[in-house]
C-alpha cells in the first residue's frame, strides 16, 4: 500500500545540530506551510533527515493508550519533521492517524506482516517534496520470505521486512544530479536468537540482489544491543554496512533505546539503529527523549540520523 556536538534539548535533533553547526538550523520544517527551513551547511547538497522509530503498538490500555499517546507523536514527527521515517509497530489505524496528523506532505509504503491490512506494519514514511519511490517490495523473514505471514525459525510471531528504492527530488550541489538510492526497514524477533540470526542473513542477501551502485539506509528494530552480538556483527559484517551512531560526527547523549515507560537509561543498550552503506556521511546522530507532560509517544525512543553522499 502506498499509504561530538551539542546534547540536544529534550532530544531534540533539530536544537543539536543547529548548536552543533553555529546556530544554522539543519533540521525540521514547516509542515503546514510546507516550506523547508533547513539550511546546506557546508555546501554540499542539503542532508536527508532519517528517524527509526518503534511506535508500540496502538492500544487502549491507560495511562500509555494511543488516545494519550498521540498527540505527543504528532508534536514530536512535526517538530523533528523527518524525510524517512522507518515505524516498526504500527498498526494499519494508528499508521493512518499518523499520516492524517503529518499531512499532505507525506504519503507511505507498507502492508500487515499477517497480510493487507492486518497486524503490524514496518512501514516507511517520506517526505513528498523531497522523495519519490522508484520501486518496493516485502518479505517476510522466514525460510519462506515471500510467503505473506510465514514463520520457519522457531519465533511464534510473524516478522517482516519493507523495502524502497526512492529518488531524491532535490539535487545536490555542483555536477552530482538527482541521486537513488534504497531504503528497508524492519523488526526482528523479541525472543528467538535464532530466529534474528537468519533474519540478518536475510536481510543482507536480500539487499545483495539490489543494485549495487545505490547506497542503503536500514532501519530498525533489531531487538539486541549494538555491539558485541552475532545479528550486530552480521549486519555489518564485510563492511557492507555501518553503524551510523558509531559513525557520526556527532552525537546526542545515549540512552537505551527501549525504555518501557520507565527511567531512561544513560549509556544504555541501543537496540534500534540506522545503518547505512559507508559511503553515507552520518553528520549528526540522536537518540530523541522528547516527551510531554511526562506521557512518551512510545515505550521506545526514536532515533535519527542527519545523512548525506
Amino acid at each position: 500500500m502506498r499509504g561530538a556536538a551539542a546534547t540536544a534539548v529534550g532530544g531534540s535533533a533539530a536544537a543539536a545540530v543547529s548548536a552543533a553547526y553555529g546556530g544554522e538550523t539543519a533540521y525540521a520544517a514547516d509542515i503546514d506551510t510546507g516550506t523547508e527551513i533547513d539550511t546546506d551547511i557546508d555546501g554540499s547538497g542539503r542532508p536527508l533527515r532519517v528517524m527509526t522509530f518503534n511506535l508500540r503498538f496502538a492500544s487502549d490500555t491507560r495511562p500509555h493508550s494511543w488516545g494519550e499517546r498521540r498527540p505527543v507523536m504528532r508534536n514530536l514527527l512535526r517538530r523533528e519533521a523527518p524525510h524517512l521515517l522507518g515505524a516498526q509497530e504500527g498498526l494499519y489505524g494508528q499508521l493512518r492517524d499518523i499520516a492524517a496528523d503529518l499531512g499532505p506532505r507525506y504519503d507511505w509504503v507498507g502492508t500487515g506482516r499477517a497480510g493487507g491490512s492486518r497486524d503490524e506494519f514496518a512501514a516507511i514514511f517520506y517526505d513528498v517534496r523531497r522523495l519519490a519511490p522508484v520501486e518496493y517490495d516485502h518479505f517476510w523473514l522466514s525460510g519462506t520470505p515471500y510467503l505473506i505471514g510465514s514463520t520457519t525459525w522457531g519465533n511464534t510471531v510473524i516478522r517482516m521486512a519493507t523495502w524502497v528504492r526512492f529518488r531524491d527530488l532535490r539535487e545536490g550541489g555542483g555536477s552530482r544530479g538527482s541521486r537513488e538510492f534504497y531504503v528497508l526497514n524492519t523488526h526482528l524477533d523479541h525472543a528467538v536468537q535464532y530466529a534474528r540470526e537468519r533474519s540478518a542473513a536475510l536481510i543482507n542477501d536480500r539487499m545483495g540482489a539490489l543494485d549495487p551502485a545505490l547506497p542503503r539506509i536500514v532501519t530498525g528494530d533489531f531487538n539486541v544491543a549494538a555491539h558485541g552480538n552475532p545479528v550486530y556483527e552480521a549486519m555489518l559484517g564485510g563492511g557492507r554496512l555501518v553503524d551510523s551512531w558509531d559513525a557520526a560526527d556527532g552525537r546526542s547523549a545515549q540512552y537505551g533505546t527501549f525504555h518501557g515507560y520507565r527511567p531512561l537509561v544513560p549509556d544504555g543498550d541501543r537496540i534500534d539503529w540506522i545503518l547505512t552503506s559507508p559511503v553515507v556521511r552520518t553528520r549528526y546522530a540522536s537518540i530523541n527523549t522528547y516527551s510531554m507532560g511526562g506521557q512518551f509517544p512510545s515505550d521506545h525512543l526514536p532515533v535519527q540520523a542527519l545523512v548525506d553522499w
